[in-house]
């Protein structure tokens, strides 16, 4: 799913070396001056290059109202463990100052039919409720994130259950979390051509407080070359989503990277940075596709020719007014520090 400019590096060292702020004197972002411009954007904070999307964050802080560092996995009912560099203090801290709230995701990556078991388990949901909130507690944090996605597949034969189950978690977590004032999102993909059919939209639009539509891998790592996501799609998924969802509540999270294709050997993701780095290398002309609302460009590799799709600040503006058409104004980046700068300025036109 799921790097900084000399204003950021500024920033980030004025934030950390001025007067210290307690979290208690931070101002709440969903509760600003009247007159203030609103923060529309979430963006998840990747760990393995942490610093950099965290100087990026600060960079635009006046734009972001969540960040979700990426900072831990679900590995059994009772365990969710941390990933490498997870619970920087200096970033929360940091994030605070800013005026970012800071809701960390929880992510898995189980084998078949693991997850399906714990959430059908009403003992298993509780103990895992429970494992969640202790993280909650962990950090000075604003709320967490559920991305779980290895459901995403259930048969027919299996996936009702499954799905009720899924929103039996969430609901049951959120309703914890709320009682201790923090916030409670949940990832999903799109309900578009019959996928996402595992997330039970009305369910999870009650329960948590932010449902984030993973708007990207229309065309992805396991599939032959496209673009990430076309205004169409956006379309039909928004159309959907906000016939049974709040759209106050919904965030269509929009990618800033692509996807390096060649038949016959593995696909190779690429931040926006890299995309470019590699076009110009590689001299191959910058070709935008109006209809998909997305840049592609082609190149040679040994005798193989290369296929890059990906997402820049002119695709976002090709593909915002999807949102505005159906009253969605949240959106979310997949993810800090990977996309075209001037997709800030797009995401703050609306």
């Amino acid at each position: 799913m799921r790097p900084t400019t000399l204003l950021a590096a500024l920033t980030a060292v004025a934030l950390l070396t001025g007067p210290a702020a307690s979290h208690a004197d931070t101002p709440d972002p969903d509760r600003r001056d009247p007159a203030a411009p609103a923060r529309t954007v979430s963006a998840w904070l990747p760990y393995w290059d942490q610093e950099t999307g965290y100087h990026d964050a600060l960079a635009h802080a006046d734009q972001l109202h969540t960040v979700s560092p990426f900072w831990y996995e679900l590995k059994a009912a009772d365990r969710v463990d941390a990933h490498p560099g997870a619970e920087q203090k200096h970033i929360v801290d940091g994030l605070h100052a800013a005026g970012i709230k800071v809701v960390p995701t929880v992510n898995e990556a189980l084998p078949a039919g693991r997850l399906a078991a714990l959430v059908t388990s009403p003992a298993q949901r509780a103990q895992h409720v429970r494992t969640l909130l202790a993280v909650a507690d962990r950090g000075d944090y604003d709320g967490l994130e559920l991305d779980y996605e290895s459901i995403a597949p259930t048969g027919d034969a299996t996936y009702r259950e499954v799905r009720a189950g899924y929103a039996a978690l969430v609901t049951e977590l959120c309703a914890e979390l709320h009682r201790r004032a923090l916030t409670c999102a949940v990832a999903v993909s799109p309900q578009a051509d019959g996928n996402g059919r595992i997330w039970d939209y009305p369910a999870l639009g009650r329960a948590a407080d932010r449902v984030r539509i993973m708007g990207y891998d229309l065309h992805w790592r396991g599939s032959g070359p496209g673009p990430l996501a076309t205004p169409d799609w956006y379309d039909r998924t928004l159309a959907h989503a906000t016939s049974l969802i709040p759209p106050a509540k919904i965030e269509m999270a929009l990618p800033g990277y692509g996807w390096d294709w060649s038949p016959g050997t593995p696909t190779r993701h690429v931040t926006w940075k890299e995309a470019e780095a590699l076009r110009e290398r590689q001299g191959s002309p910058y070709t935008f596709d109006a209809d998909a609302g997305s840049p592609h460009f082609t190149y040679r590799e040994g005798n193989a020719r290369r296929t890059v799709w990906y997402q820049d600040a002119r695709g976002v503006a090709a593909h915002l007014p999807a949102l505005r058409k159906h009253g969605v104004t949240g959106t979310g980046l997949w993810a800090l520090g990977f996309e075209d700068p001037r997709m800030w300025e797009e995401l703050a036109r609306g």
